[in-house]
């Protein structure tokens, strides 16, 4: 990765940052054995590019927006994290390497980056900032500033995509969904039925429903469904469960669900605070199928688990990296593939059925 007149060469586990002339021997034409070059731990897994005039000049090529990071590398704390959690996360990589010309500007080091610094008014050796801008530098959504959460950066991306009218995927727009609505604060709803399986794939189904999770409250089967309030109603809610048919009883979670639910009037409803014992087999028709080792969102998987109920299609609800890995999946069902339903960490969960499928595509190419 090259810094100004420095590059970050990797020799063996030891990462060094050398002078630039000094490797001058190793270039693309070159048959000698090159060094490895390690992409910093701050730029994350994203496909970077270097120098904003020849990739501004790519975006008015592409026809796409500038995704431009002003970043500390090597960087603090904050940075790292930046780069571990956010940067690489899968779905965030998709979206910024498929949608925008991606383009990072270090902040502590001279040479281009200082002048790009100085022309956009960003401060030297800061934490990491995110502008997305057209290739003529109008700025496209709110600078993303003193926000370290996925959740800033996938609404700045959603925005720019809104604003010049471009489609939003389905996987980005569930992804912004369902950040946005965390980042608000969710509430559960607690409904049960005939057969949890089938309710929790109704109900995973409901726009503004984030989260569903089959079990048992009272030896009733019930589903606990997390939903966002600004997309859905308790009312509209439990109409939606009724019209369903996965709303026998009630189990309200609040005084207010209480009120609401009785308001209705034809459901039979309990006040109840107690616990759901989870069941052993959540998100039931995915787990029988190859998705249950792509590992997801909880509002994707619940959305995969409706559809496969439904008879659909669900490839329209994964990002590109997941359609890679049910391809790799699919063709190799014999292999160990983790179980990726339920899963607490995207990014670990992507990385362990990655690196199984990385692997026999290195002995199939070893084979050839």
């Amino acid at each position: 990765m090259h810094c100004g007149g420095w590059i970050y060469v990797a020799f063996g586990t030891v990462l060094f940052l050398l002078p630039a002339h000094l490797l001058v021997g190793a270039d693309e034409g070159s048959t000698d054995a090159k060094p490895t070059v390690t992409r910093p731990q701050e730029l994350g897994t994203i496909n970077w590019r270097r120098g904003f005039d020849a990739a501004a000049d790519e975006a008015r090529r592409a026809d796409k927006p500038l995704l431009v990071l002003f970043q500390e590398v090597p960087g603090c704390g904050t940075c790292k994290s930046y780069g571990d959690h956010v940067l690489s996360h899968p779905l965030i990589r998709d979206a910024v390497e498929s949608l925008f010309i991606p383009v990072a500007v270090y902040n502590n080091i001279p040479g281009d980056d200082r002048r790009v610094l100085k022309r956009f008014k960003e401060p030297e050796w800061n934490n990491p900032v995110v502008r997305i801008m057209r290739h003529d530098r109008t700025e496209l959504a709110s600078r993303v500033t003193g926000d370290y959460t996925t959740t800033g950066l996938v609404s700045a991306m959603v925005d720019s995509l809104e604003k010049i009218k471009r489609p939003v995927p389905t996987y980005l727009r569930l992804l912004n969904d369902e950040l946005s609505a965390r980042k608000r604060g969710l509430q559960r709803a607690t409904f049960s039925m005939h057969c949890f399986w089938e309710g929790e794939a109704q109900l995973g189904g409901v726009d503004g429903v984030v989260a569903t999770l089959p079990g048992f409250v009272q030896g009733k089967e019930v589903v606990d469904v997390w939903y966002d309030e600004n997309r859905v109603s308790y009312v509209k809610l439990v109409q939606e469960g009724r019209r369903m048919q996965c709303a026998s009883t009630i189990f309200a979670r609040s005084d207010q669900q209480d009120r609401h639910a009785r308001s209705i009037g034809d459901l039979p409803t309990i006040r109840s605070d107690d616990p759901t014992r989870p069941d052993k087999e959540p998100k039931y028709y995915l787990s029988k199928t190859p998705y249950r080792f792509v590992p997801m969102t909880e509002t994707q998987a619940a959305r995969v688990n409706a559809a496969i109920r439904e008879d659909h299609d669900p490839q329209g609800l994964l990002a590109p990296c997941q359609l890679g890995l049910l391809k790799s999946i699919t063709a190799r069902p014999d292999a160990k593939w983790p179980n990726a339903i339920g899963h607490d960490d995207l990014i670990r969960a992507f990385a362990d059925t990655d690196k199984i499928a990385n692997d026999r595509r290195e002995r199939v190419s070893k084979r050839g």
